[in-house]
């Protein structure tokens, strides 16, 4: 996700809810690959350094722990560079069948 001006706080960096947006696609796609219809029972981010203008970031989600019909999900969203900006933790929930 490239960061544009539309995307931008009060203080002229990325706004978080942005960043929490993309880390969030990353969880929702990895809680997703084991078949049921799983959805977010919780999460939230620490921002750890401002996005700016023009930053391409990129989420990687990894699955730690899967048990029952929950998991837990960390996500890093990163510049390009490799610098990290947010670190997320998501709690899952496989719905039951109807």
């Amino acid at each position: 996700m490239r960061v544009a001006e539309t995307m931008v706080n009060g203080h002229g960096t990325g706004h978080g809810g942005f960043l929490f947006l993309l880390a969030d696609a990353a969880f929702a796609f990895a809680c997703n690959t084991h078949g049921p219809a799983t959805v977010a029972q919780g999460a939230q981010v620490t921002f750890l350094r401002p996005a700016e203008v023009g930053d391409d970031l990129v989420a990687e989600a990894v699955e730690r722990s899967r048990f029952g019909r929950s998991g837990v999900y960390d996500v890093t969203v990163s510049r390009s560079d490799g610098v990290p900006v947010a670190e997320f933790r998501g709690q899952s929930r496989s719905l039951r069948e109807r």
